[in-house]
């Protein structure tokens, strides 16, 4: 039997559509460093779930151990509860064929541990949830958390537009561009209607927002304020800008909507680039040539697919 109390460490659980793995594999590179190569991770990261769109559920592990046993007779040190508590079984598409577990052999396990917890078991509505699952053959116990999926609240906009970002994808390209907002100042200089800013304030991440296009630069203000978040929205160019950011976010302009040239394109880029130091780049075409001419280095890149249609997202430092 072990135990693992030091250093924190968490178990998430993650999953994604065939056409946005490429995007959801980005976001877990950029917020953990890994790459995963089964649906559920262990990372001495904290991020909470919700911040992502692809990240289902958090375990913040208490204790480990060989088997359920080990975890009950660990449960059982459990400093009493003055709240009700649950017990989940935390699917993780991590066991063998022959060692899947039926519903039953969840409640089980959900049982076996709950039992030797000192306290009030709630299934209905208990006050404090946690979880248990399997990761390469060990077993981890600790406080559940599950992804609110907060940003489908932002889907329902009282200004939008066809093309704008899908809000998923708004929220991991701000995960990309700010995967420690501590200390971040961020700006998307070409906003629209403020998708991207709406899901990183949201999260908490410090950005700012500036359109070049009066109408849209309102729509995101009322967007913002439809939410309830503060932000800031300057009507004017990207070229007006002095001020030096930590990341950007650069969902660039192309001809379908603002008939935009080759080189306007080639402009904003280098402008982000004289701006911020870190620079989250969608656009709907393979652009490695123009960021390079614009001094912006790939550091990683992810694809989202709908049909025929590709979004490019490219981490550039």
């Amino acid at each position: 039997m072990a135990s693992s109390h030091s250093p924190i460490a968490y178990l998430y659980t993650y999953a994604s559509h065939e056409d946005e793995r490429s995007l959801c594999r980005l976001e877990l590179r950029a917020l953990f460093g890994v790459d995963p190569e089964l649906p559920v991770f262990k990372s001495s990261v904290t991020i909470d779930p919700s911040r992502s769109p692809f990240i289902r559920e958090r375990i913040e592990v208490m204790y480990e151990g060989d088997s359920i046993s080990d975890i009950a007779l660990q449960a059982a040190d459990m400093t009493a509860l003055s709240t009700s508590f649950k017990v989940l079984f935390v699917k993780t598409n991590d066991l063998a064929a022959d060692e899947k577990m039926t519903y039953e052999d969840q409640r089980e396990i959900e049982r076996q541990v709950g039992m030797r917890i000192k306290g009030k078991a709630d299934m209905r509505h208990p006050d404090r949830m946690f979880g248990i699952a399997t990761m390469g053959g060990r077993w981890y116990f600790g406080p559940y958390e599950k992804n609110r999926s907060v940003w489908l609240t932002h889907m329902n906009k009282p200004r939008n537009y066809s093309m704008a970002l899908p809000a998923r994808l708004a929220r991991a390209v701000a995960n990309i561009a700010v995967p420690r907002p501590e200390g971040v100042l961020a700006i998307d200089p070409c906003c629209g209607i403020g998708t991207v800013l709406v899901e990183a304030l949201s999260m908490g991440i410090d950005m700012v927002g500036r359109e070049i296009n009066p109408q849209l630069a309102v729509g995101a203000r009322e967007n913002l304020a439809f939410f309830g978040l503060q932000g800031e929205v300057v009507f004017g160019p990207i070229a007006e800008i002095s001020t030096s950011y930590d990341a950007a976010v650069i969902d660039l302009p192309y001809n379908h909507v603002s008939k935009i040239t080759a080189e306007e394109q080639l402009a904003i880029l280098r402008h982000a680039r004289r701006i911020a130091g870190r620079v989250a780049v969608v656009s709907i075409e393979p652009i490695d040539d123009m960021l390079t001419a614009a001094r912006l280095a790939i550091a990683d890149r992810g694809i989202v697919k709908k049909g025929a249609f590709r979004r490019h997202v490219m981490l550039c430092l």
